[in-house]
């Protein structure tokens, strides 16, 4: 395998005013497994799920997507009920669990990790995380992380922060939303926000602004993208298929991440904001495979 995603994967309850609840497969870094599998890349997923009926249903949707899932089923699955509004907005209350088992990816030459979301803050699973980035292998050129905060889970600000911090300083790339940005640095304008995250230490930094587009940038160089022009039917997946299509172009270039310039960060931002429109375009988290991209 050449990719590894660390992270939850869960049961989104999803709940409309006036209709039935609706069940599906979801949890961030499960979703960007999902659509990197989907776009074709060769991709392993380290987790945790339920010996019930909803552990067996991630498993096998996840695999159909061409993703190979380490995880040790037991006990009951994580869920988030997400609750949408009529712009199509969610907001989630969460049950989870997060204990994975990492030894079937310990010491594996991985080209490129990615770790994320809720998993990254809480324990016991989030050591797990800190043990695989600090004794990851020689040939891992990419490592990855998106916060995708949620207040409600991962504590207190400050401390949380604290942690964001110091993964934001051991990887190479941190994609996040504005939402995040603000929660995490509530005293700074955008600008000066990417500016902080680049001063941690990645060489590229991607933040979302929703309808607004995104910004993405370097040390040397930043770029302004527009959000893909679609009828959103929800939002749920739209950041995780922004990230999986930074992964999918960054783990498939040649250059130094320090060596993107405007052109570079424009190309990349424009084909997540495509790929991520599609997915706003659908109900749930149902990113792109390859082929949508050339229907």
């Amino acid at each position: 395998m050449t990719i590894l995603v660390i992270g939850e994967a869960l049961i989104d309850i999803v709940t409309l005013p006036g209709t039935s609840d609706r069940y599906a497969p979801g949890g961030a870094p499960a979703n960007v497994a999902l659509g990197l599998g989907r776009l074709g890349d060769d991709v392993a997923l380290l987790t945790d799920v339920g010996d019930d009926f909803h552990g067996g249903f991630l498993l096998a949707h996840l695999r159909a997507s061409n993703v190979t899932v380490h995880a040790t089923p037991r006990g009951a699955t994580s869920t988030a009920r997400a609750v949408l509004s009529a712009d199509g907005s969610a907001e989630y209350d969460f049950h989870l669990r997060w204990a994975p088992d990492p030894a079937p990816v310990t010491g594996e030459p991985w080209e490129a990790i990615h770790i994320g979301s809720i998993a990254a803050f809480l324990q016991p699973g989030a050591a797990t995380i800190d043990a695989l980035l600090d004794n990851r292998h020689p040939s891992t050129r990419l490592v990855t992380f998106d916060p995708n905060i949620r207040p409600t889970i991962i504590g207190e600000q400050t401390a949380a922060l604290a942690r964001f911090e110091d993964l934001a300083a051991r990887v190479d790339v941190v994609k996040l939303s504005d939402v995040d940005a603000e929660w995490l640095y509530p005293d700074l304008a955008e600008e000066a926000q990417v500016d902080r995250l680049l001063g941690l230490g990645p060489d590229l930094v991607a933040m979302t602004r929703g309808g607004e587009g995104a910004v993405l940038a370097t040390a040397s160089a930043r770029a302004t993208v527009a959000s893909a022009r679609v009828d959103v039917v929800d939002t749920i997946g739209a950041g995780d298929t922004f990230m999986v299509s930074l992964i999918h172009d960054l783990h498939a270039a040649t250059s130094a991440l320090s060596d993107l310039g405007t052109a570079e960060l424009t190309s990349l931002g424009d084909r997540a904001s495509t790929l991520a429109g599609i997915t706003v375009g659908r109900t749930g988290a149902d990113i792109p495979w390859a082929a949508d991209l050339t229907n």
